[in-house]
């Protein structure tokens, strides 16, 4: 397998609290990692320094390496870039309050792209890809905002892959829906990670076993395990993770 992202003694700081300990992984290219833990635990902040979004945290610092395709993310590539590479889906669905064309149309316009034909058919390949076309292309025109919860999360979704990342990062992306909805997002991703490198932050231990292909389990900032995430939770090595794992924990 090609590694994708690669943490190695990676640290992080909000001022003097060391939120992240050390961590040293592998993220492998065009499979679902599952990032799993208790709250407080470092996951989302992991995450969230993949695509650099910390970096808008006053007091927050690294120490030690991410790398993306071998390069430096914190030195060698470019904010901007990186943004665009890799791309981040949110807990809460977060359509802008505008229709549904001119959400998923937003990246590729900021990126330069003006012909009409060609947003038109970046749109529907995204709405296609996100498996929510059949059901928005009669109202394109509508606001994004008016759909179920289910389906705003998967405009989200579309809105993402229209500036074609190469990573999807996915913070709780059905912590707010219905079982129906997220059964429909968890089917999406065995689809996407066709193409896509995909890190999934989840509380729901099921989810992670459904969709992952490797799990990473994470305590007080801290990389406890990470394997394939059938190992992980038939044959943990680590005590705390069959702890968590049985539902013994704490």
């Amino acid at each position: 397998m090609t590694i994708k992202l690669q943490l190695d003694d990676f640290h992080c700081w909000y001022g003097n609290f060391e939120a992240i300990k050390g961590v040293s992984m592998d993220i492998e290219e065009k499979e679902v990692t599952a990032f799993i833990g208790p709250s407080g635990c470092g996951k989302s902040t992991v995450l969230k320094s993949i695509n650099r979004m910390n970096d808008l945290v006053r007091g927050f610092r690294i120490g030690g390496t991410m790398t993306l395709d071998g390069k430096d993310i914190y030195k060698d590539v470019d904010v901007y870039d990186l943004r665009r590479r890799v791309g981040m889906v949110f807990q809460q669905p977060n359509p802008f309050p505008k229709t549904i064309f001119d959400n998923v149309a937003y990246g590729p316009r900021t990126h330069g792209i003006r012909d009409k034909k060609t947003l038109e058919e970046i749109v529907e390949n995204s709405l296609k890809q996100a498996a929510i076309w059949d059901e928005v292309k009669d109202k394109l025109n509508k606001s994004a905002t008016a759909l179920s919860g289910g389906q705003q999360q998967r405009v989200c979704i579309a809105r993402c892959l229209a500036v074609k990342p190469e990573v999807i990062l996915l913070d709780e992306p059905t912590s707010a829906l219905d079982p129906i909805s997220t059964t429909k997002i968890e089917d999406l991703l065995f689809d996407l990670k066709k193409e896509y490198t995909i890190v999934i932050v989840t509380h729901n231990m099921q989810q992670a076993a459904r969709v992952s292909d490797k799990t990473a389990f994470f305590y007080l900032g801290n990389l406890i395990e990470c394997r394939p995430t059938v190992d992980l939770f038939e044959n943990p090595e680590n005590e705390q993770t069959e702890r968590y794992v049985t539902g013994r924990f704490g």
